[in-house]
């Protein structure tokens, strides 16, 4: 198997599992559409890259020296999940039109992938078995295949939820739906903690 295709490999299987990004896509999709929740997907692809950038350049060294900056942004992933998982739970499913104002803005994606552990493994585990000699090349290289990878499958979980969305036709189903999806948000920070 060649490199590239290897990368593409690791990309993809980090990329469309579920976690918070992707459920908060979901999510978005649902209630916004698909259009209005490109933003988020942009937000969260050009988030991680950059941290998967940054990773690479150097950073997981800093966080070596500095452990306590590594427990200090996994407690604010926790609390952000949290947060999102409140804020679903106590929505009230009220239909409107889909306001594309309201949708999980680029900053808030991007912001999500940040405080995510699962993009940190991703990227950590990445940069280690890809661009382990430091390559600034074939970090490039590797970043712009993620990208590619990354917006796709997050902007799959938002179709996925614009296509739920016809079935989503009253406040009552809205409501148990966003509940689901606070407790996947919940059942993440839960393993976050205890994991």
């Amino acid at each position: 198997m060649s490199l590239m295709l290897s990368m593409a490999a690791f990309a993809l299987a980090s990329s469309i599992s579920p976690g918070p990004v992707n459920i908060v896509a979901l999510g978005s999709g649902a209630r916004h559409g698909l259009r209005a929740s490109l933003r988020h997907v942009t937000g969260a692809t050009l988030g991680f890259s950059l941290l998967l950038l940054l990773i690479g350049l150097g950073l997981h060294q800093l966080l070596r020296h500095w452990p306590a900056l590594t427990q200090v942004l996994h407690a604010g992933g926790v609390v952000f999940l949290l947060y999102m998982a409140w804020k679903l739970a106590s929505d009230r499913g009220e239909l409107a039109d889909s306001d594309a104002a309201a949708a999980p803005s680029m900053l808030a994606g991007a912001t999500l992938q940040w405080l995510n552990p699962k993009a940190w493994l991703a990227c950590v585990a990445g940069v280690g078995a890809f661009v382990g000699e430091g390559e600034t090349g074939l970090l490039w290289q590797f970043t712009g295949i993620y990208f590619a990878i990354c917006y796709a499958s997050i902007a799959s979980w938002a179709w996925a939820g614009s296509v739920i969305s016809q079935y989503l036709s009253n406040p009552g189903r809205v409501r148990v739906f966003n509940r689901v999806l606070a407790a996947l948000l919940l059942a993440s920070a839960v393993y976050l903690l205890v994991g």
